[in-house]
């Protein structure tokens, strides 16, 4: 049951965010950028294990995570307005973080650093 209703909260704000975006973009935009996956994982993860040692894991690796998942956002429109259609822009913004995200975790693990 705890699952069905993971699902159907995950799904609503989805939804909502995309509902918003569809007559104030800039409103979805600010709430699409909330770490709300993550504020939500974190959650379910705490509420299911009460591991705190869980939590820092899982918040350690959400911040290192997060900066190579910004090269989608400036891919993505600057294909779309050089007039790439929205499926081909998709999947190249998504195989360009795909890279970056490679590269990075390459990168941080020469630190010692892992997500």
């Amino acid at each position: 049951m705890q699952y069905v209703i993971k699902i159907i909260i995950s799904a609503l704000i989805i939804a909502g965010v995309s509902e918003l975006g569809k007559k104030f973009t800039p409103v979805a935009a600010v709430l699409a950028s909330l770490p709300l996956v993550s504020i939500l994982a974190i959650i379910w993860l705490y509420s299911e294990t009460k591991n705190v040692q869980k939590i820092i894991d899982l918040s350690n690796g959400i911040f290192w995570a997060v900066l190579p998942s910004l090269i989608f956002f400036l891919v993505l429109p600057l294909l779309l307005k050089n007039g790439l259609k929205f499926t081909p822009a998709m999947i190249i913004s998504a195989i360009t973080m795909f890279i970056t995200y490679s590269i990075y975790i390459f990168v941080l693990a020469k630190f010692g650093i892992k997500i």
